[in-house]
């Protein structure tokens, strides 16, 4: 994720701190619960990195319940987030 010394992605520091409740909790279900948090907002963080048009999107329209139109929004963000992750993907 580090490139000449630099945090591109902006989660570096979200990455050490997982990096360091893996250190600390052996595997099972004790580090699945502690490290939960740290383990989401990671993905968080990278997936806005890579797709951030999409997971705004996905945030704004996804957020709350609301009308027929506001959730038929929110299912097509969220299908526009899946697309742009898959095409980041290796095949």
């Amino acid at each position: 994720m580090e490139e000449a010394g630099r945090d591109r992605t902006g989660c570096e520091n979200l990455q050490r701190a997982l990096s360091g409740c893996h250190q600390r909790f052996g595997p099972g279900a004790t580090r699945d619960a502690a490290c939960r948090h740290l383990n989401r907002a990671l993905a968080e963080c990278l997936v806005s990195f890579v797709c951030p048009e999409e997971s705004e999107a996905v945030r704004t329209l996804c957020g709350s319940g609301g009308t027929r139109l506001k959730r038929s929004q929110c299912q097509q963000a969220q299908l526009s987030l899946s697309v742009c992750i898959s095409s980041h993907q290796p095949d």
